[in-house]
């Protein structure tokens, strides 16, 4: 939840709280259908997998953590259909093979794709490792390109589907200490516009979310209040949820952080960077506890090939 000192500058999410959100009776794009969420077994894959398998969608989770996957699985059978596979987002084979088994799953075809799968390396530009810089660009932009190109034939011949692409407010919105992972969700967000433009008038949807600071593993080391405040993954949820309903483009969490992103684009460099450090976004990224951070970097650095055991 979005916290402020004064009400009537808290951020919103949208007309409703992300409960009511995904309370609504409305499921019209949703119930049945087939589902296959990348990087789902924990995080904000994992509460859009509940959220969907709440509202009647048959769940498909992919998930490089074998041993995660299933956990995952195993907590979300009692709601509804769910299944999960291995997947790295990274091999064009693997993610083929995901999909095949999806398809399998869900009656020979998969009806929504979520590339949520994702990592976010932060600090220094310099300070990042080769292996930092590829893992990120492969999980993180080619991962989705791979996850776009092996779904679309289907959909644009059953003249039905929806991409939803996992972006981040930082994909227009850049900030120190970003600038590798930004580097990536500028990419996605481009990506997702010109293919919502292209496939569109062949009966196709693609949409992109992009949360701001999301209470997960990803902003560990990072010290985030005001402004930076996180929102839950559950938010990010309700907000896939709406854009299968009622398809849009581009969404971001809040909602209002979109335009704001965009405004700032438009200010000169010592304008935003007044704004940056009054907004508390000058140094969040740069200022981190490398020591608590310090096992997600790990991961965050080998983020490809299929975990069997413990890493």
């Amino acid at each position: 939840r979005v916290r402020s000192a004064r009400p009537c500058a808290r951020p919103r999410l949208g007309k409703r709280p992300w409960a009511a959100a995904l309370q609504s009776p409305v499921m019209g794009n949703i119930r049945g259908k087939t589902v296959a969420i990348t990087g789902a077994a924990r995080g904000i894959g994992f509460a859009t997998a509940e959220a969907l398998v709440r509202r009647g969608a048959r769940v498909v989770i992919g998930d490089r953590d074998v041993a995660l996957g299933e956990s995952a699985v195993a907590r979300l059978s009692n709601l509804g259909p769910v299944s999960g596979y291995p997947l790295d987002v990274a091999d064009p084979e693997s993610f083929a093979t995901f999909l095949d088994k999806a398809r399998s799953d869900g009656g020979g075809h998969i009806d929504v794709l979520i590339n949520n799968a994702g990592v976010m390396p932060v600090g220094p530009f310099l300070d990042h490792t080769e292996q930092a810089i590829r893992s990120a660009i492969e999980v993180n932009f080619y991962g989705v390109v791979t996850g776009c190109r092996l779904v679309l034939p289907e959909m644009v011949a059953r003249r039905r589907g929806h991409i939803v692409n996992i972006a981040s407010v930082a994909g227009m919105l850049a900030v120190p200490g970003q600038a590798l992972y930004a580097g990536t969700k500028f990419a996605v967000v481009g990506l997702s516009t010109a293919l919502a433009d292209e496939f569109g008038p062949q009966g196709v949807e693609v949409s992109c979310v992009m949360p701001t600071f999301t209470n997960t593993e990803l902003i560990s080391g990072t010290l985030t209040g005001g402004m930076t405040q996180p929102v839950q993954p559950e938010d990010i949820a309700a907000a896939v949820v709406r854009i299968l309903e009622k398809p849009k483009t581009v969404v971001s969490v809040p909602y209002s952080l979109r335009f704001i992103a965009a405004a700032t684009a438009f200010l000169p460099p010592r304008g935003r960077r007044w704004l940056s450090a009054k907004t508390g976004t000058a140094r969040v990224f740069l200022d981190i506890d490398t020591a608590a951070r310090a096992a997600y970097e790990k991961r965050a650095q080998s983020a490809t090939g299929v975990l069997e055991g413990p890493e």
